[in-house]
């Protein structure tokens, strides 16, 4: 299996100089977690949720993306793709030949093959992670600053009683975010009313205005954001299933629940794709 035969060739992409709010509108409208930055026709980094969301005040793509980004030959078999994402944490390659970018292969482009491969080993030895859950009424702007710290992609959300009632992922946040500008004033004189040495005319040569544009979450909470009706897997469910189950709902986690429903753990895509790699490296902590 390569490269070539599972990427994808019609990319969207945004050209340098750029807009930030077509990146939102972008992500938004696709549902895609990201989007190659060209310039004058070559790649030159990548834009994400991730950097929308965590540099929610800057507007140039430029500083924006992620520069240089890695990349790989569509001859490459998807082990070598899944390789590289794993150690550099990392959801999608631009596929580059003779200089030029032909595709992109994403972690969901992996899921997808390995739900064509009938692995039927179980998901709970190797792929499961540690989860923590929010409460249905969290705001959604503190669950996005919990994302951040956190490092997750997703959480899990909880009624009252602790039953899994959704999930919350980066998607979710873009989908309910928006642009907010506004004024900000800035006295950069050296005086105050306090001080005799002033003069009035001096204190006001040294405000400025200047405008602010920002990414903000909506003043929500979090249960009027998430993913509802869950799709959930059991501890021993196949890895090939669960890969199945990702790419048919178009989602990049699922929850895992014992015997009593219970929320236990999450597969998410980026640790089920460590099935594409040789024992030795599937065990390796990346």
């Amino acid at each position: 299996m390569l490269v070539r035969d599972h990427m994808v060739a019609d990319v969207v992409c945004v050209e340098i100089p750029g807009n930030r709010d077509d990146v939102l509108r972008i992500l938004k409208r696709t549902g895609i977690s990201g989007v190659p930055v060209l310039k004058d026709g070559q790649l030159v980094g990548i834009i994400t949720r991730k950097d929308l969301l965590r540099k929610a005040d800057e507007s140039q793509l430029g500083l924006l993306m992620t520069p240089n980004p890695v990349v790989i030959r569509p001859d490459a078999p998807l082990q070598e793709a899944a390789q590289v994402m794993v150690r550099h944490n990392i959801r999608r390659l631009p596929v580059v030949e003779d200089g030029e970018m032909i595709g992109i292969i994403s972690v969901a482009d992996l899921v997808a093959a390995i739900a064509q491969m009938r692995l039927s080993s179980s998901i709970k030895d190797h792929y499961v992670s540690k989860t923590y859950a929010l409460w249905e009424d969290t705001p959604l702007t503190l669950v996005g600053r919990i994302l951040e710290v956190s490092g997750f992609d997703a959480i899990p959300i909880l009624t009252e009683d602790g039953t899994l009632t959704g999930i919350i992922s980066e998607r979710d946040l873009i989908r309910h975010s928006r642009i907010e500008d506004s004024i900000e004033v800035s006295d950069f004189s050296n005086g105050t009313d306090d001080d005799e040495w002033t003069w009035e005319s001096i204190r006001d040569m040294h405000t400025i205005s200047y405008g602010i544009s920002k990414i903000q979450l909506l003043p929500i909470p979090v249960k009027n954001a998430m993913v509802k009706n869950v799709l959930a897997v059991p501890l021993n469910a196949e890895i090939s299933e669960c890969a199945l189950k990702m790419k048919r709902a178009k989602v990049d986690q699922l929850p895992v629940v014992n015997g009593n429903k219970r929320l236990v753990a999450m597969l998410f895509d980026r640790e089920l794709i460590k099935a594409l790699l040789p024992e030795q490296d599937s065990r390796q902590n990346f």
